[in-house]
């Protein structure tokens, strides 16, 4: 009876060490069938250094002024330390804590140009997304120790140089979203919408897409400066909405797609009424006449088709020489 308590206990202690040994391994990613995957990080046997564990202590502490001179002197005494790869990223963080993050970026740089099979990879990608994240946000360079210049042009390079180092991870998603989502946010509308366009196209299963891609019809119509002015923003725009109202109708009702479709229309036949208008005073009546007829044909239930038919009425005889335009069938 003892020896089975025994054995019993002791089968339910390796069973709890292993189960601890899990919670705490670390993680990388693998490329499996063209996706990035997370998984455990293979077991190794990593020499202990004495003295990374105390500069690691440091950082977790806060100490991150201290730890950089001490890290710099351990690199150049250790070129060819088997943990030199920990160190390189110990210096990443405690710059980063420090708030010196260009130079944290290039530390981490290093350690995966020089080690490509550190387990310190991944998590180095996420720091360095993490340091672009940051800049986008708000988060200033130092000079001469203070925070004072913006850094938005080299997060969006951050973000690039992310996407071209792990290509297909979920990592470089995030990070041509967060590119997207920061022109979005800076009214970079036509920056913004080529990049929604390229995260639709590279990730067309993802369950952000549908929304990706309404955004980006935001985009389009966002460019529109109104009806004097070049009407290709708003025809976009429409055409991207509409496919997003075909596509995903419950997304559509939620942000209210076709209401917008409507002011859209009234966009449109305002753009034509105005176009028209200045063929009338330029006295170009046949030009005029034929955008009146086209906005009569497309966009009858705006408030503007009723000023072309009196528009047409005034010009008379001239109305009637004009061709029928040719109506492409609206889409919805």
């Amino acid at each position: 009876m003892a020896r089975t308590r025994l054995l019993t206990i002791v089968v339910l202690g390796l069973i709890f060490s292993a189960c601890a040994s899990a919670a705490v391994a670390p993680r990388t990613a693998e490329l499996r069938g063209g996706r990035w995957v997370e998984v455990d990080a293979p077991a190794t046997d990593v020499p202990r250094d004495e003295r990374l564990e105390r500069f690691d202590d440091m950082i977790d502490h806060g100490r991150y002024r201290a730890v950089r001179g001490q890290l710099v002197n351990w690199l150049k005494a250790n070129p060819q330390s088997p943990v030199r790869d920990r160190a390189l990223f110990l210096m990443a963080r405690a710059l980063y804590g420090y708030g010196d993050r260009i130079r944290a970026f290039y530390y981490l740089d290093e350690l995966m140009d020089t080690y490509p099979e550190s387990r310190f990879f991944y998590p180095a990608l996420e720091l360095q997304f993490t340091i672009a994240d940051r800049y986008l946000e708000g988060y200033k360079r130092r000079f001469l120790g203070v925070p004072m210049f913006k850094a938005e042009d080299e997060a969006v390079e951050m973000l690039y140089r992310i996407q071209q180092r792990s290509p297909g991870s979920p990592l470089a998603e995030r990070a041509l979203l967060r590119t997207a989502d920061y022109y979005y946010a800076d009214q970079q509308y036509d920056i913004a919408a080529d990049v929604y366009a390229a995260y639709a196209r590279n990730y067309p299963r993802s369950p952000l897409t549908p929304r990706v891609r309404l955004r980006q019809g935001y985009s389009y119509l966002l460019q529109f400066r109104g009806p004097r002015f070049d009407a290709t923003p708003v025809i976009n725009a429409r055409e991207q909405l509409s496919a997003v109202a075909s596509e995903y109708p419950d997304l559509a009702a939620e942000e209210q797609v076709p209401e917008l479709l409507e002011r859209i229309d009234h966009a449109m036949a305002q753009k034509l009424y105005v176009t028209g208008d200045f063929y009338r005073r330029t006295r170009q009546p046949r030009g005029a006449a034929y955008l009146y007829q086209y906005l009569l044909e497309r966009y009858p239930d705006t408030a503007y088709a009723e000023q072309a038919q009196a528009e047409l009425d005034r010009l008379g005889p001239v109305a009637g020489e004009v061709p029928e335009p040719a109506i492409p069938e609206p889409t919805r």
